[in-house]
């Protein structure tokens, strides 16, 4: 929950930053996307860490590091203290997603991984939600610092009820060497399995993250032509449908799955989807704004599926670090997309109301199609089977 409200929180306040500190399209989206380049950073030592210290207590201890960086943010006066800040943050709640997708695979059967991933993730899709109309309310009472003061206290909170309440399951911790430790990760970077997946899926998740969780937000107000309180909405409705999608995912997966279909299969075939609804954004052709992005948020979740996929391929100690390597590589390719589409679009004019023109979003989101649509024909390619002995 508060991992997705701090990602998603700089598409509200984004205004207010823009305005205080006198920030330009590249300058938002460089400091947008440092949450991406630390969480990126971080995923390698936070898979060994779970897999060796289990999530409870690696995760608890996260959290306070992000309290940290949520009041480093609310104080910050300049863009490298917003940039540190905001780092530490996407640091610290890196565990969200891992610590419980390494809790999940402790604690169930594998039949049902992808169903309880879907359920966690749809409170990551309500943080989401919290991060829309409901801060945009809170505007109305304090400014963006004071928003970032009362995260960093719930932030707190939440670590404290982590390391109390949380049941720790004995004798599920890799007790292996860090040489051993870092060997397992090599090994998941060796796999030719894992390359097949990992470049589709990285894609997908990288470019609806970058478009989600910042750049809908100007697109709404710039382009459609919306006031704030209308792309708050709108942007609850975004966040709201994404996380239908993630609840929705693991049911279907796993009925389909029952029904002969590879998750594999169900994996390609609503990244394709995903790709297809980006065109009436790209070109404005849509008969409804809301409808058109609503669908975005709900099939852009269609890559969490690679999840289990990825943890059935290697054994269960590595669960940990299998997720962590695929979840550093979307990550950090987050980072390079939020930030480059913030560089094109920089470069046009803005207008007297401070808006960029339509060109500058719709390149901007071409760029991360093609990239797509790349990733997509190399994980669609038909694989030579290797001769029988």
């Amino acid at each position: 929950f508060l991992s997705y409200l701090y990602r998603t929180v700089n598409a509200v306040i984004s205004v207010d930053i823009t305005r205080d500190l006198s920030l330009n399209a590249a300058d938002l989206g460089l400091l947008t996307s440092a949450y991406y380049v630390a969480f990126a950073a971080f995923q390698l030592p936070l898979g060994l860490l779970l897999d060796r210290f289990g999530p409870r207590r690696v995760h608890a201890t996260l959290l306070t590091v992000a309290a940290s960086g949520a009041f480093l943010f609310s104080t910050a006066d300049s863009l490298p203290m917003l940039f540190l800040g905001r780092a530490l943050i996407g640091m610290a709640v890196a565990g969200g997603l891992m610590a419980a997708f390494k809790a999940i695979s402790i604690w169930f059967p594998p039949e049902r991984w992808a169903l309880i991933n879907g359920f966690h993730l749809a409170f990551g899709g309500l943080g989401a939600m919290s991060a829309t109309a409901p801060v945009e309310l809170a505007l109305h009472y304090t400014d963006w610092r004071g928003v970032f003061v009362v995260l960093s206290v719930i932030t707190v909170g939440v670590a404290l009820f982590l390391i109390t309440a949380v049941p720790e399951k004995p004798e599920t911790h890799a007790r292996s060497s860090f040489k051993e430790a870092v060997a397992g990760v090599a090994l998941v970077f060796q796999s030719k399995s894992f390359w097949r997946l990992a470049p589709a899926v990285v894609m997908s998740q990288a470019s609806f993250m970058s478009i989600q969780t910042l750049w809908s937000g100007p697109w709404l107000r710039h382009v459609a032509g919306l006031d704030r309180t209308t792309t708050s909405e709108y942007l609850l409705a975004i966040a709201a449908s994404m996380t239908c999608g993630f609840l929705l995912s693991g049911v279907i997966s796993g009925a389909l799955t029952k029904r002969g279909v590879k998750p594999l299969t169900t994996l390609c075939f609503g990244y394709g989807i995903l790709m297809t609804l980006q065109l009436p954004l790209i070109f404005n052709w849509m008969p409804s704004v809301l409808l058109s992005w609503m669908l975005f948020g709900f099939f852009g979740v269609t890559g969490v599926l690679c999840f289990p996929i990825l943890t059935h391929m290697f054994p269960l100690h590595l669960s940990g670090r299998v997720t962590t390597s695929c979840n550093m590589l979307m990550f950090a390719t987050a980072f390079v997309l939020q930030y480059g589409m913030g560089e094109i679009i920089a470069h046009w004019q803005r207008d007297a109301s401070g808006a960029y023109p339509a060109i500058a979003y719709s390149t901007a989101f071409s760029v991360a199609l093609f990239l797509q649509v790349t990733t997509y024909i190399w994980l669609i390619l038909p694989r030579r089977q290797p001769a029988a002995n």
